[in-house]
Formats: structure tokens, sequence, C-alpha cells
């Protein structure tokens, strides 16, 4: 990972911090897996060496956003992606940066289509989505809610 920083100016309250990382990713076949392992050892990092209660709904949720949206990346903008994950307030914020700027469209929901779901899913489990065109290309922002009383924050897998 490249790192687990704690600052100010990144739109948490003063008396917050915001635990954060970020990752330039390269574009290619190994991307997808790679960004996964990063959000599971930024918000393993974030549970165990700064008390931040991280359910282990959130951790798989967090990645399932990360592999949907690091997916689409690849899939449609070629080039570097750029991968921020942070802790903000009471909730997990990924965003994802690419070199397109044509904002994705979700379809309407179709059980016979296979394929292109990811950002139905997207929509679906995040608080909040959030898609704007940048100076070059767009970024995707999806916020998950830490808090989840229906969970442990045991680290390893989950008890289903």
């Amino acid at each position: 990972m490249d790192s687990v920083s704690a600052g100010e100016g990144d739109g948490t309250a003063p008396h917050e911090t915001a635990l954060r990382t970020e990752v330039a990713l390269d574009g290619g076949s190994a991307d997808i897996g790679r960004a996964r392992d990063l959000a599971a050892a930024f918000l393993t990092e974030v549970r165990a060496g700064h008390r931040v209660p991280v359910p282990q709904r959130v951790m798989d949720l967090t990645q399932l956003m990360v592999s949907e949206l690091v997916t689409n990346s690849r899939k449609y903008a070629p080039g570097p992606i750029l991968m921020d994950l942070r802790i903000a307030g009471d909730a997990v914020e990924v965003a994802v940066w690419d070199s397109n700027s044509v904002l994705p469209v979700a379809r309407a929901a179709d059980a016979g289509r296979v394929g292109q779901h990811g950002l139905e899913i997207v929509m679906a489990v995040a608080q909040s989505f959030e898609a704007r065109r940048e100076p070059v290309g767009k970024r995707i922002t999806v916020r998950i809610a830490l808090a989840d009383d229906s969970d442990s924050t045991d680290i390893g897998p989950s008890p289903h």
C-alpha cells in the first residue's frame, strides 16, 4: 500500500481526521485484484492501527465497489487509473479517476441481460454515488457507511 495518511484540507470537519491512501494503477489486467487487495489492506490498517471500527460487511462492500469501479475504468478508458480511499466521518469513500470523460449511465434492470450490471450494483449498495467530469477524464466517488450493527469488526471471513 502506498500509505495511510491523516491530514487536514480533505473535506472533514476541523476536529475530524481523515485517513486515506491513494494508488496509481497502470490499466493492466492485474489492476482489479491489486485494487481489491489495497482496499482490504487499507481498511485492515485503519481498523488495527487507528482503532476505527470497520465491520466485515463494510470490508466486503468496499472491495466490491473497488472491483466494479476499476473494472469499468479498465474496460472503458485507456491508460492509467487513480484510486483514492479515505475514511471521512462515518463512511468509507472510494474515488476512481480514469481518462474517459464520458459519464456512466445505469441501464434499466434486466434479469435476462448477461453482464453489465456493475453500475447497478454500485448504485444499489453505496450510500451515495457521484460521477463528475474532471479537466481530463472523470471521477466516480461512492460512500459506504461504516455503521453496521449487524456484523462484528473481527478480521477474517464473515460467518456466512
